[in-house]
């Protein structure tokens, strides 16, 4: 029984692919590494920031992560008026609201990023519980952001669903025994089916939790007729 669900917030609450990679780009750029289109696509798998910075600057000290860290957020926030929520996030949010169904935010963004996005868009109202990267050791596909974010939200992980855009964000889900869906287009729906998604849709435009659960519940029949 659904009771509680944890959105990713990059790809999944807002559209904001396009305006990372032009903020870690520009960032990268002042320091003098120029990065290519693939090589920002490491950017948008679920990393933390500090994965992000040392993946592309080699190993630095607790003190340069941060500093680089505040650096590149200055550069996001110069930008951030590009970014807007997913098309439906507005209304299914209101619907979970007015079914009394929790929501949580586990990110492997920055708590400052997190919560500065957030407020702007007007969101953090909805959602009761926000776990980030800043809270775990370990980033996605490590399990840990999703464990805590249940044991925030007092719920047990089999009745949680997560919503998550990238592969390694739906095996980190997974891992901790929460149910996912992916949200993104056909291009990577593929992948997030190969990583353990049951479901993939390209937005929330339309979707009700009352629709959502009858499409999880005929997909969990379905899986079950084809083990029998």
């Amino acid at each position: 029984m659904l009771r509680g669900i944890v959105f990713d917030m990059d790809g999944v609450i807002i559209n904001s692919h396009p305006t990372h990679r032009k903020a870690w780009q520009e960032f990268l750029g002042t320091l003098g590494r120029a990065v290519s289109e693939y090589d920002l696509d490491f950017i948008l798998e679920g990393r933390k920031r500090q994965d992000i910075l040392r993946h592309f600057l080699g190993e630095m000290s607790g003190v340069e992560l941060e500093e680089y860290g505040k650096r590149k957020n200055e550069f996001f926030q110069k930008i951030a008026e590009e970014v807007a929520p997913v098309s439906g996030l507005l209304e299914f949010l209101q619907d979970l609201e007015q079914c009394g169904m929790p929501a949580a935010v586990a990110t492997s963004a920055s708590e400052h990023r997190t919560r500065f996005t957030l407020e702007r868009l007007d969101l953090a109202r909805y959602f009761q519980v926000v776990v980030t990267g800043d809270d775990v050791v370990e980033g996605k596909p490590n399990p840990a952001i999703y464990q805590l974010a249940a044991q925030r939200m007092n719920l047990r992980v089999e009745h949680l669903l997560a919503l998550e855009d990238a592969p390694r964000g739906v095996e980190a889900a997974t891992s901790a025994g929460i149910r996912c869906v992916g949200v993104a287009d056909d291009s990577k729906a593929k992948s997030l089916r190969q990583a353990g998604a049951e479901l993939v849709i390209a937005d929330f435009t339309g979707l009700s939790v009352r629709a959502l659960e009858q499409v999880l519940a005929a997909q969990e029949a379905s899986a079950s007729r084809s083990f029998t």
